[in-house]
């Protein structure tokens, strides 16, 4: 299984892949306190050596006092999103973030991470299967005039019109989107033609680095931003697959570490890079690490919250719609507790209960973000998927076990097919093949209507939406037992939100 961490924005099974050569603001205020007065930490001290968000006031004389005092509190300040008053520091002071909690003027403050600068490796990518060519060959001879020769195995397409949606327009390369996540191969034969390079970037740091091929994965890394910019923005080119929107620009920012951790200045910096250019629609297939659930009752991660609604809103506010994966663990969203059993990720994981009112997934949770949940082949709720009412916005194909959820031929796998790195292509499942079909459809709606600002292309994206009643009884290996209950009407509930996304609306209405 290719594995980074028990999460949504991987596959839940080994990638198949073919070679290219084979065949073809919610947040309460912080209460006041008086500014620190401990000097910078000594030697004897000194902890490990972690990052930090410091939240502050955005008025100019706050922002430089605050930097002042990160200084004189034993941090170095490694960049500053002024706009939204959100520092990035690192420190090697055990008490930093207590200590910049009570300057004047800074609202919340939290360390990153648990581990020490950089995290400890816990990557273990998989290794891929290879598609046969036999296969290839197969699904290449059932392909119709003006189908690429991959796509008679995208169940996917068809289930959201976007098939339909092609006879009519491919989207428009006026429009882009950012696919934020572990980087993206450029150089793949689907990707290359749409590919937006000043639209891209390496964000790991938290600061942007726009040297040419940052945004790429190395040989090493997950190759799962690549798969998701591919499902979205495919070239129709006569090789490979489609994507649900193949004529928009796609655009890489990177925000996973080499070791597979998404931080919270990473997701800050990828957000604030979306919006200053102009990207009309970020996906968004991870969770901030390295807590699943992120607990404002808890001073640090009430700042990791509170740091990434700053830049998802101001992304929003810049006219960029923020799409995000439900989560993979078949967890009620809605539901009154919840036991998070791997967080942290990066230290000593252990069973707590959670309270999902005040603990949120993030970004999948904040304000404005549209949640995206799973369907299978058979248009389910996938075995996987998380779910609940008022949580999720909108469904999509995100596949599932073949064993659940079998697809129609000429289609062979319940799972999703995309572009992998290096001229491959492969199957991937999970919430995180859910949202970029969403994003596909919302960067169709954005061509459609071009000086729609971000609430409406969200507006239009559930109107649009193809009611789906919930699935009652939901039991979905067929076992006899309830595996999930769906709650709401065929129109608004907690399997499938306001429904299944549309791609044929999205270019009709």
């Amino acid at each position: 299984m290719a594995h980074l961490r028990s999460r949504r924005r991987l596959a839940l099974a080994v990638p198949v892949v073919l070679s290219l050569t084979a065949s073809l603001g919610f947040l309460p205020a912080a209460a006041s306190a008086a500014p620190a007065t401990a000097g910078a930490v000594r030697a004897a001290d000194a902890g490990p050596n972690l990052s930090y968000v410091v939240n502050t006031r955005t008025d100019r004389r706050t922002i430089e006092s605050v930097r002042r005092e990160i200084s004189r509190n034993g941090g170095s300040v490694v960049t500053s999103y002024d706009t939204i008053g959100v520092i990035v520091a690192h420190s090697a002071a055990p008490d930093f973030a207590a200590r910049m909690r009570a300057v004047r003027g800074v609202d919340s403050a939290g360390a990153t991470r648990n581990a020490p600068l950089p995290a400890q490796s816990t990557t273990d990518v998989g290794t891929p299967k290879v598609l046969g060519a036999q296969e290839a060959a197969e699904a290449g001879a059932r392909a119709s005039a003006g189908q690429d020769p991959l796509e008679p195995l995208q169940w996917d397409l068809p289930a959201i019109k976007a098939d339909k949606a092609h006879e009519k327009t491919l989207g428009s390369p006026d429009v882009t989107v950012a696919v934020i996540d572990t980087g993206v191969d450029d150089t793949h034969p689907d990707i290359a033609p749409n590919f937006d390079r000043a639209a891209s970037a390496n964000c790991v740091s938290g600061k942007a680095d726009t040297t040419d091929g940052a945004w790429r994965p190395s040989a090493s890394e997950s190759p799962h931003g690549t798969h998701v910019a591919g499902e979205i923005a495919g070239a129709k080119n006569g090789v490979g697959i489609t994507g649900v929107a193949p004529g928009v620009k796609v655009a890489g920012i990177k925000v996973a570490n080499p070791d597979g951790y998404f931080y919270t200045e990473a997701v800050v910096c990828g957000f604030m890079w979306a919006a200053e250019h102009h990207v009309d629609v970020t996906n968004n297939s991870y969770y901030t690490d390295p807590w699943y659930f992120n607990c404002t009752t808890d001073p640090d991660q009430r700042a990791l919250v509170d740091a990434i609604t700053r830049a998802s809103r101001y992304a929003e506010r810049k006219g960029t719609v923020n799409v995000a994966a439900a989560g993979n663990e078949n967890y009620d969203l809605a539901s009154d507790s919840i036991t998070d059993p791997v967080s942290p990720n990066d230290g000593t994981p252990s069973d707590r209960v959670i309270d999902p009112h005040t603990c949120y997934d993030i970004p999948t949770q904040l304000p404005g973000v549209v949640t995206v949940s799973a369907t299978g082949a058979k248009g389910l709720k996938s075995s996987f998927s998380n779910y609940g009412l008022g949580v999720i916005d909108i469904a999509a194909p995100g596949g599932d076990s073949t064993a659940y959820q079998k697809p129609e031929p000429p289609a062979t796998s319940g799972l999703i097919l995309g572009p992998l790195p290096g001229g491959k292509w492969g199957y991937m499942a999970g919430t995180s093949m859910a949202t970029p079909h969403v994003v596909g459809v919302a960067a169709l709606i954005k061509s459609t209507h071009p000086h729609a600002p971000a609430a409406a292309v969200k507006a239009l994206l559930y109107a649009e939406a193809d009611a789906t009643p919930c699935t009652d009884p939901y039991d979905i290996n067929g076992d006899g037992k309830v595996d999930a209950v769906c709650e709401g009407p065929r129109n608004h509930n907690g399997f499938y939100g306001f429904g299944t996304a549309d791609a044929l609306a999205a270019v009709t209405r």
